[in-house]
């Protein structure tokens, strides 16, 4: 059931158009409550946002957040209700965004990290952070470098 009492920023037939590539959607518990994430730690510009929807954009990509109470009638609203991790098995990696700033502000809102920001054999220094309803972040930057 939808919370939001004023028209949305764009009518989602209109929005649903602008939509190409990899779509990425996240159901989330607290639209309010999980934005600090993406904008802190993901360095992330909020276009949009109200108590059912967000939409986000950052390092050249865009992905919403949807509150888990507009899937009240999706085949996934029951396992919505478990209180389980909610990204296992999936990587969202945001190209571009500094692993060590996304640590570091993550680290100050108490977020878990789970590999600091490191270079990789694959020519990536990367960080692996879970936001505050269990999706895998791995914010990276190329290594021009890397350590022997």
């Amino acid at each position: 059931m939808k919370k939001r009492t004023a028209d949305p920023w764009m009518p989602a037939p209109a929005y649903a158009r602008t939509l190409k590539g990899l779509g990425v959607n996240l159901l989330v518990r607290d639209i309010e409550a999980s934005l600090p994430f993406h904008r802190q730690v993901l360095g992330a510009e909020l276009v949009y946002a109200d108590p059912d929807f967000a939409m986000l954009r950052g390092c050249g990509a865009e992905w919403m957040l949807h509150a888990d109470h507009t899937y009240d009638k999706h085949p996934l609203f029951g396992s919505l209700t478990a209180d389980l991790p909610r990204g296992i098995g999936a990587e969202l990696r945001l190209h571009g965004r500094d692993p060590d700033a996304a640590e570091a502000a993550a680290r100050a809102m108490g977020m878990t990290v789970l590999a600091s920001a490191m270079n990789k054999a694959h020519g990536l220094r990367e960080a692996s952070i879970l936001d505050i309803d269990g999706y895998l972040w791995v914010p990276d930057v190329p290594v021009t470098s890397l350590a022997a």
